[in-house]
């Protein structure tokens, strides 16, 4: 397990194509300051990446670059083969990369049914399809399409928030510590929930603060440290090392 490269790719898994490839990608939010310094990850068709690592080691950041909302001062960022570096929030939208952000990630004023249709505003004519995908995952969605999104709890709107993004039939999904703030109990419904929507064949990259329980579900995992990526390998790879062990389970994500 290195950070020179990404980590291979198993012989006869479903991840034989890259969908996204992030390559010594370096990037910050203030003029000379980096958070990333030369992270690297691979993302490929069907797989659920985890990335976990301590506070400030750049994992939010790294989705956020890749979402077209830090700048990236060197290093590239594809998906399925096409640079996508620094393209805005919309146009990655319509490409197929949604983004699902840790807070303020539904519209209270609006129903259920509102903010799901806010999610296919580029495609409208595909909403009664969407909704039936949507809604075969998430049932709850279906029998409260008409409730306000800010009279429900935080696990609930996880859930809204969630399936706004997959309503673009997205080829990928960036999740944002989808735990977090969350009860023990809604956090395990959350973990359910994004293992529910990879077995659908969406590609999911996921950070998350509760380590432990992300290398449980997650195919391949990165730890990141100081902007790179310190250790890669599969979910249960990472949770036996001894290393990762002492220097990163051992304060996030307690059981």
């Amino acid at each position: 397990m290195s950070s020179t490269a990404p980590a291979p790719v198993p012989a006869g898994s479903p991840a034989a194509e890259p969908v996204v490839v992030v390559s010594d990608l370096h990037a910050g939010y203030l003029p000379g300051v980096n958070i990333l310094n030369g992270a690297n990850l691979t993302a490929a068709k069907g797989e659920l990446i985890g990335i976990i690592g301590p506070n400030g080691a750049g994992k939010s950041t790294l989705l956020k670059a890749i979402f077209g909302q830090v700048h990236v001062r060197s290093g590239s960022i594809t998906l399925e083969g096409d640079t996508i570096t620094g393209l805005k929030a919309n146009k990655l939208v319509a490409r197929g990369v949604g983004f699902i952000p840790q807070t303020n990630n539904v519209f209270p004023s609006l129903t259920i049914e509102e903010n799901l249709q806010m999610g296919l505003y580029q495609r409208p004519k595909a909403y009664d399809e969407r909704l039936e995908f949507v809604t075969g995952i998430f049932a709850e969605l279906g029998k409260r399409l008409k409730q306000r999104a800010g009279s429900l709890s935080g696990g609930e709107r996880q859930m809204v928030a969630m399936g706004r993004a997959l309503m673009m039939d997205p080829k990928v999904l960036l999740l944002d510590e989808p735990s977090a703030g969350l009860s023990p109990v809604r956090q395990d419904e959350a973990f359910i929930r994004v293992s529910e929507i990879n077995k659908a064949g969406v590609t999911c990259i996921m950070v998350e603060q509760n380590a432990r329980r992300c290398l449980q579900i997650c195919d391949r995992g990165y730890v990141l440290d100081q902007g790179r990526d310190a250790y890669t390998g599969s979910g249960r790879e990472l949770l036996q090392d001894p290393k990762v062990t002492e220097l990163y389970l051992g304060t996030l994500g307690q059981d």
